[in-house]
C-alpha cells in the first residue's frame, strides 16, 4: 500500500520512524486520522548532502527521546516489581540527559518532561516559523504539530499529578502507570508524524534561516 509521502524514502533515502501499531494506554489526546500530509515537493527540487544531515538530525533528536522514555519506563517497571531499590537504578540512569537532582523516579520523570517540553517549545517558536515562511503550503502540518504540542503538555502536566498522588500514596503505581503509558503512546505517535511531515522541508530548508 502507497502512502502520500511515500516520496519521502524515495528521494532523500532517509527513513522515517514508524508509529507505533500496539497501544498501552486506552486514551488518546491525538486525532491521527485528521492529520494533514505534506505535499511531495516539485521533481525540480533536490537535496543537498548538507540538507539531508539536516533531515536526519530530525531522526536523532527523537531517538534520544525515545531511549530516554523506555530507559524511565524500565525503571518503573523495576520499581513496581521490587527487583531493583530506586538507589540502585543509579547506575543505569547516571549517563542519561534527563538526571536530576535526585535519584528517584519522580526526579527523572519530571526531567525528561522539562527536556520535551524545551524541544518543543524550539520547534514552535523557532523552527516551525522559519518552515512557514519558506514553504508555504506546510502551514496546515505544521498547525496541526503545534496542536499536538499543546496536547502532549496537558500530558505531561498529568505525569505531575499522578506524581503528587504517587508521593501521597507510595504503593499505588496505578496513576503514575496510567500517566506514563499515556505519554509514550502520545510521544511516539507525533514523532513518527513529526519526521514523516518534516524530514523532507527540514532537508529542503533546515532548521533555521541561512543554515545551508
Amino acid at each position: 500500500m502507497t502512502t502520500e509521502n511515500d516520496w519521502l524514502t524515495r528521494r532523500t533515502g532517509i527513513v522515517p520512524s514508524a508509529a507505533p501499531t500496539e497501544r498501552l494506554s486506552p486514551k488518546s489526546v491525538l486525532n491521527e486520522a485528521t492529520r494533514p500530509m505534506a505535499a511531495e515537493p516539485p521533481p525540480e527540487v533536490t537535496f543537498t548532502r548538507h540538507g539531508l544531515y539536516a533531515g536526519r538530525h530530525l531522526v536523532d533528536v527523537h531517538d534520544h527521546y525515545r531511549a530516554e522514555l523506555a530507559q524511565m519506563r524500565d525503571i518503573l517497571r523495576q520499581v513496581k516489581e521490587g527487583t531493583a531499590q530506586l538507589g540502585d537504578a543509579r547506575s543505569q540512569i547516571n549517563v542519561m540527559t534527563i538526571r536530576a537532582n535526585d535519584w528517584t523516579l519522580g526526579g527523572v520523570c519530571q526531567a525528561q518532561c522539562r527536556s520535551v517540553t524545551n524541544h518543543h517549545t524550539m520547534e514552535s517558536e523557532g523552527i516551525f516559523p522559519h518552515l512557514r515562511r519558506s514553504q508555504r503550503d506546510l502551514s496546515a502540518v505544521l498547525d496541526r504539530l503545534h496542536e499536538e504540542h499543546l496536547a502532549i503538555h496537558e500530558v505531561l502536566e498529568g505525569i505531575d499529578d499522578a506524581l503528587v498522588h504517587l508521593a501521597r500514596n507510595p504503593t499505588d503505581y496505578g496513576p503514575i502507570t496510567e500517566a506514563i503509558d499515556l505519554l509514550t503512546d502520545t510521544l511516539l505517535s507525533h514523532f513518527a508524524y513529526e519526521e514523516q511531515q518534516l524530514i523532507g522541508p527540514l532537508s529542503r530548508h533546515g532548521f533555521y534561516p541561512g543554515q545551508f
